[in-house]
């Protein structure tokens, strides 16, 4: 729904947003990234990636539109499947995160029709073809377990010896008017709380646009905004 089904069609449409972007890949604390259907967010999201250097591993924190599995959800699963193949999930990694923040649980429930983690893994694909990754969905809006899972990512960032990125699968408005969605946007939370704690020194928009580029609708918009946190 998101993407296109077909290997060669999927594979030639990610290349051909990432071409698009100017990239300078270096290396990153972490980012924000758009996760609406490429068509729209695809140009904003390959901006962000094409500047990223992908280490061995990412964790992909991610909302949860269904309502379905637990409020912070760790997915259990040994691999994710794409059109582009599997991508493992690191349980190693995810098993420390686990220890780290008590609020997680591992819980399949809240994953299985969440379309804003999995639209991010073709594009890690294509710039990293063995990344592992670790699956987050988060439900609740709450505060106290955005700052505990933040400072539990800090503190697992610290004690790797190479740090996973950690990406934020946000969409920064929805439905509101071009006028007010560019007066500015909801943050994922989560990642900033993870950022301040490892001290973490920017954080810069590298793209953003909205759904009304190209539907032409500009009072009833979604809006996509990259960033990228050093």
């Amino acid at each position: 729904m998101f993407y296109e089904a077909q290997p060669d069609r999927l594979e030639a449409d990610v290349r051909k947003h990432l071409e698009a972007s100017p990239a300078q890949p270096s290396p990153a604390f972490g980012a924000i990234v758009p996760h609406a259907g490429y068509v729209y967010s695809g140009p904003v999201a390959a901006a962000v990636y094409a500047n990223l250097r992908i280490p061995a591993s990412a964790v992909i924190l991610c909302p949860n539109h269904t309502g379905r599995g637990e409020p912070a959800a760790l997915d259990p699963s040994d691999a994710w499947r794409t059109p582009l193949g599997d991508v493992p999930v690191d349980r190693a990694l995810a098993d420390k995160i686990e220890s780290l923040s008590p609020s997680l649980r591992l819980d399949a429930e809240a994953h299985r029709r969440e379309h804003s983690l999995e639209v991010q893994l073709p594009f890690l694909q294509r710039l990293r073809p063995d990344v592992r990754f670790v699956p987050i969905c988060l439900g609740r809006p709450d505060l106290a377990l955005c700052r505990e899972l933040g400072e539990a990512l800090a503190a697992l960032c610290e004690e790797e010896d190479e740090p996973p990125l950690l990406l934020a699968s946000s969409d920064m408005n929805h439905y509101e008017s071009r006028e007010v969605g560019r007066r500015g946007f909801l943050p994922a939370t989560a990642l900033l709380y993870a950022a301040r704690a490892a001290g973490a020194k920017s954080a810069r928009v590298v793209a953003r646009r909205d759904s009304g580029d190209e539907t032409g609708d500009t009072g009833s918009v979604v809006g996509y905004a990259g960033v990228i946190v050093n």
